[in-house]
Order: structure tokens, then C-alpha cells, then sequence
């Protein structure tokens, strides 16, 4: 019953009070873990540091060992080489100066051969019957006192290998053995050399140690490996004891981890000395490792927390902000798409965004289709408007063309024919409600060279439109119906000339075409009164409303006619037209 009360208050829960439990008991899990993790690391670590370094030793002795074994197996070779004995045979019997200069020159050539190919090793030395050295490779010249020590000892050896070790004058150590010779299988003991071998001891156990701390090699009380330790080697070599152990010593008042291993083949004995700070500082990375890993842990808890509650809440924030889209009649925008919604799944909120969705579409088709219909009943109503255009110059054109012909009888009719035949195709053309500047302009040149043979020097026509806006759209048949109204209203009643201009300009965001004349002029507020039927026309105050609506039609209700002037100062009607379009 306890743990149903427990669970019921947690269902009743507020969801940022159920995210806060969650966290706070996956942080606690993960406190938990990292400390089980930490002790048993620390367990692992005390059971392993005692044998870690005598595993080290094992395997840095028995590299080392297996590399000085080769290195004796080599000194061998040199010693047992036909071709050696055979020269230094030579060098004993031979009594040619001559001959024995050939036979050092190849001698030496031979032993440089044999130095070259191994990298271990600084020289090759060998001194002969006569006690002239040969020499090869690296060479350090060694004193007389130490070279004699070095033959005796190879001397007592009978041909067996005999090692010196590095002392403060020369760190390399010396395999050293006398050269015999032999015939076949019998050895003859008469005595050919010997042959002393410098190795680099400290390169083969830099190269091969495995253990992390100061190695030391030491023969007894001797000590073959570093030339000067960094301890004392004489704490080390005073108390042995058994083959293999380790034991925590103070070597010039510091505490120091020593292990070591007693080699069976060599009888070396080799030493692994370990300041403890090297040991605590191990301790202490593992100590930051996990400290770095449980706030790893614990930033990425926050980071799913944050995640989780937000996967809740953001969805439905989202849906709300859709909501107030849809409520202030945005419905296009609400029914947006976002990145966040593809990956909605199929729980409740998924389901409400949806059904949301679906909702929000099936409103705004129904508006689209509204709306569609209106632009079907306004493009009717365009086709009406340009159905209206009163072709009554077409037959003041004639009328011209008739009189011409039948008074002056010039061959100027031919070029009013072809003007007139262009404005008639483009007058009944209808297909092409659209066309630009450039191509109004035509049908302008077309009808003011018709009015030019007609009026002659009454009428002065000025055409100024920039090439840049020649490429702009506009309504078909705008601008001749405003130089018909001109010359009908300003040219035709008197008998003085009279000007009319077409001129074009940018301003801000749109771009304006005016067609001015010095007639009469006309009020300002035409337009209005014609549109609400206070102004009465003969038939030609229809043009301007016609041009008007269409250029509204096309581009919006900011755009259109504006007329300026005024009675005594002349008309000017200016059309205004946006200086970019859309599709």
C-alpha cells in the first residue's frame, strides 16, 4: 500500500517535479557507480604494484641477456672466421712488410663490416700475434695498464668469451677472447689474437628495459649499468638476499621502491629503483581520471535531463505559438513545418500536432480557394476594362489618311499606313495583357507619327524614358490612351502649338511614367470624381479610370494614375509603378 501511495502522489506530480526526481536519482546512480568503480580501481591498483615491477625485470633482463648472448655469439663468429684465421695466420708466419700491409688492409675492412651491420656495438678491436691492434668502428683508444688486464684475462680464458665491465674512464663493456686456430676439426693451440668487443651497454638498456623506473646492473659489488647511478650503489649491493624481491628502502633520505632479480645464467643482478612520488603520482591520475570521468557522467545526466524535459515542453510550446498564429488568422505560417516536428512520434502530442495540422490546412485550403475565385472574378473584370478602350482615333486616322491622299497626294501616306497598321494589331491583340516600356513606347511613336502629319507644327512631342526602365512591365495600352486625352483635350481646341511629353524617372521604390501637355489643364481631384460619378464625361473620362484599375489590378492599390496640374497651368498624369515585380 505504501508503494501504490508512493507511486500515486508521483503520477499526480507536475512535470518539472517528475523531471527533478528523475535526475536527482540518475545522479545518484551515477555517484553510487563511480565510487564501486573507484574502490575496486584502487583494490586492483595495490594487488598489481607489488609484482609490476619484478615482471618488468623478468622481461628487461631476459631482453637484454638474450640480446649480450647474441652479441657473445657473434664475437665467436668473428673469432672462428676462416678468412680472419687465414689472414691473421699470415700476419704471424708472413715476413713481407708489403704483405702484411695487404692483409691489414683487409683485415680492417673485414672487422669495419662486422661494426657497421649492428648497431650495439662501438668497435671491434683485435690484436694479433705481434701485438699490432686492428681496428673497426667507433674507436677509444684504451690504456696500456687496462689492455694488459684485458689480454690476461683472455688468456686464462683458453678461447672461452670473458666480459669487462665499464669503469670511469670508458662506459662500454668489453666481451673479450683469444684467437686460436685450428685445422679441420683439431684445434691447434698456438695463439693467433684477440679479440676485444666494445658494447653500448647504455643503448641496450635504454632500448630494451621495459621498466618505467632507474634500472641498475650491478656483478657482485661491481657495477655495470648506469656508468654513475643515480642511488647509491652501494645500499643496493650490501644486503642481496634471496634470487627475486622487493623491499622499501631510504637511500639518501628519500623512500624508494627497489626490486630486483638475480639472473642464473650471467649471475647479474639487476635493480628496479622507484622514487614512491612516481608511485603516488600514478595514484593521483587515477584519482583525477575519475574524478574527470563522474563529471563526465554527470554533465551528460544534465545534458539528458535538459533533453528529456525539453522533448516534453517543446512541443507543446511550439503547438501553442501555432495556435496564436491560427487565432490572429496567420494560417499559413501555422501551418508551417518545422525542423522539430518531423520527428514528433506517435504519443498524444504527436497526435495533437496532426490533428492540429490537418485542421489548420483544411482552413487555409478553403481560404485559398476563396481567394482564387476573387482573382477570377477581378481578371474578368481586367478583360472587361480593357474590352472598353475607345478606338475613336482609329478613325480620325483614316479620316487623315484620306485627306492626304486625296489633297496633297505624297508619298508621307505610305508611313502613316504602316504606323496605323501597327496600332491596329496591337489594339486587337489581346493575348499579351502585359508588355514592357520599350514596347508601349512603339505604339506611342507609331500613333504621335500619325497625329504629326495630322496637327504638323501644332504638334511637339518629346519623349524622354531612360534605357534602363524600357525593360519594366506595365498594363498594355497605357500610356496611348493618355496622349489621345491630350491631344483631344489640349491640341484640338486651338489653333496654337501646343507640347506634349512623355518622360520617365525613379524615386524610391518605384518608378514613374508622366505624360504632360500646356493645354488647359485639368483639377486635380478628376480622377476621384469620375470614380464616384460626381464628373460627367464625353465618352473619354473612361480612359483614365480604365488605365487606373488596371495598373491596381496588376500591381496593388498603391500604384496607378495621379494627376497634377491644374486649369490655366497645363495636365500632367503621372503613373506610378513598382520598381521590382514578383511572378
Amino acid at each position: 500500500m505504501r508503494w501504490r501511495s508512493v507511486l500515486d502522489a508521483y503520477r499526480h506530480m507536475r512535470i518539472r517535479n517528475k523531471l527533478s526526481l528523475l535526475i536527482a536519482f540518475i545522479i545518484a546512480l551515477s555517484m553510487a557507480f563511480t565510487i564501486i568503480v573507484q574502490q575496486y580501481a584502487f583494490s586492483i591498483y595495490d594487488g598489481q604494484i607489488y609484482d609490476k615491477s619484478a615482471r618488468a625485470l623478468n622481461m628487461s633482463s631476459a631482453a637484454i641477456e638474450k640480446e649480450l648472448d647474441r652479441l657473445e655469439q657473434l664475437s665467436y663468429s668473428i673469432a672462428t672466421d676462416v678468412t680472419i684465421q687465414g689472414w691473421l695466420t699470415s700476419l704471424k708466419e708472413s715476413a713481407s712488410d708489403y704483405d702484411r700491409l695487404i692483409v691489414r688492409q683487409h683485415l680492417v675492412d673485414r672487422l669495419f663490416s662486422y661494426s657497421g651491420s649492428e648497431p650495439y656495438l662501438h668497435s671491434i678491436q683485435l690484436i694479433d700475434a705481434r701485438g699490432t691492434e686492428h681496428d673497426g668502428g667507433n674507436i677509444v683508444r684504451i690504456d696500456p695498464g687496462k689492455m694488459r688486464r684485458i689480454l690476461d684475462t683472455a688468456a686464462s680464458a683458453m678461447g672461452d668469451n670473458r666480459w669487462i665491465y665499464p669503469d670511469a674512464d670508458d662506459s662500454a663493456m668489453i666481451a673479450v677472447r683469444e684467437i686460436r686456430s685450428y685445422s679441420n676439426t683439431n684445434f691447434d693451440l698456438a695463439h693467433l689474437g684477440t679479440l676485444v668487443v666494445r658494447i653500448n651497454i647504455d643503448r641496450i638498456v635504454k632500448d630494451l628495459a621495459s621498466e618505467e623506473g632507474d634500472i641498475v646492473l650491478t656483478s657482485g659489488e661491481d657495477v655495470i649499468f648506469p656508468q654513475r647511478p643515480a642511488v647509491d650503489a652501494a645500499s643496493l649491493t650490501s644486503s642481496v638476499g634471496p634470487d627475486k624481491g622487493y623491499s622499501i628502502r631510504d637511500i639518501g633520505g628519500e623512500p624508494y621502491f627497489v626490486s630486483h632479480i638475480r639472473s642464473r645464467d650471467t649471475g647479474w643482478t639487476y635493480w628496479s629503483v622507484t622514487p614512491f612520488d612516481r608511485i603516488f603520482e600514478s595514484i593521483l591520475f587515477i584519482k583525477r581520471l575519475v574524478v574527470i570521468v563522474f563529471v563526465g557522467i554527470f554533465a551528460l545526466v544534465i545534458v539528458l535531463g535538459i533533453r528529456f524535459s525539453r522533448s516534453i515542453t517543446r512541443p507543446i510550446d511550439d503547438l501553442i505559438v501555432r495556435m496564436k498564429l491560427a487565432q490572429k488568422g496567420n494560417f499559413e505560417e501555422a501551418n508551417v513545418l518545422a525542423p522539430s516536428d518531423v520527428r514528433l512520434g506517435m504519443d498524444e502530442i504527436g497526435l495533437l500536432h496532426r490533428t492540429f495540422r490537418f485542421m489548420i490546412e483544411r482552413i487555409n485550403l478553403l481560404i485559398k480557394e476563396n481567394y482564387a475565385n476573387r482573382l477570377l472574378i477581378k481578371e474578368t473584370e481586367f478583360k472587361a476594362l480593357q474590352a472598353q478602350i475607345n478606338p475613336h482615333f482609329l478613325y480620325n486616322t483614316l479620316e487623315s489618311i484620306n485627306w492626304m491622299a486625296k489633297i496633297n497626294r505624297q508619298p508621307e501616306i505610305s508611313e502613316m499606313t504602316e504606323a496605323l497598321g501597327y496600332l491596329l494589331r496591337n489594339s486587337v491583340d489581346m493575348k499579351k495583357p502585359m508588355i514592357t516600356v520599350g514596347e508601349e513606347l512603339d505604339i506611342v511613336r507609331s500613333y504621335v507619327t500619325i497625329q504629326q502629319y495630322r496637327f504638323e507644327e501644332r504638334l511637339r512631342f518629346e519623349l524622354d524614358v531612360p534605357a534602363p526602365l524600357l525593360d519594366r512591365p506595365l498594363p498594355k495600352l497605357t500610356l496611348q490612351p493618355l496622349l489621345e486625352n491630350a491631344i483631344h483635350y489640349a491640341l484640338e481646341p486651338t489653333i496654337e502649338p501646343c507640347r506634349i511629353a512623355v518622360r520617365g524617372f525613379e524615386e524610391g521604390d518605384g518608378f514613374f511614367l508622366t505624360v504632360e501637355d500646356d493645354g488647359p489643364g485639368m483639377p486635380p481631384d478628376t480622377l476621384e470624381r469620375l470614380r464616384s460619378g460626381e464628373l460627367r464625361t464625353k465618352g473619354k473620362g473612361i480612359g483614365l479610370l480604365n488605365i487606373d484599375e488596371r495598373i491596381k489590378i496588376a500591381f496593388g492599390d498603391e500604384y496607378g494614375i495621379r494627376i497634377g496640374g491644374g486649369p490655366g497651368r497645363g495636365t500632367r498624369i503621372t503613373i506610378a509603378l513598382p520598381r521590382e515585380t514578383g511572378g
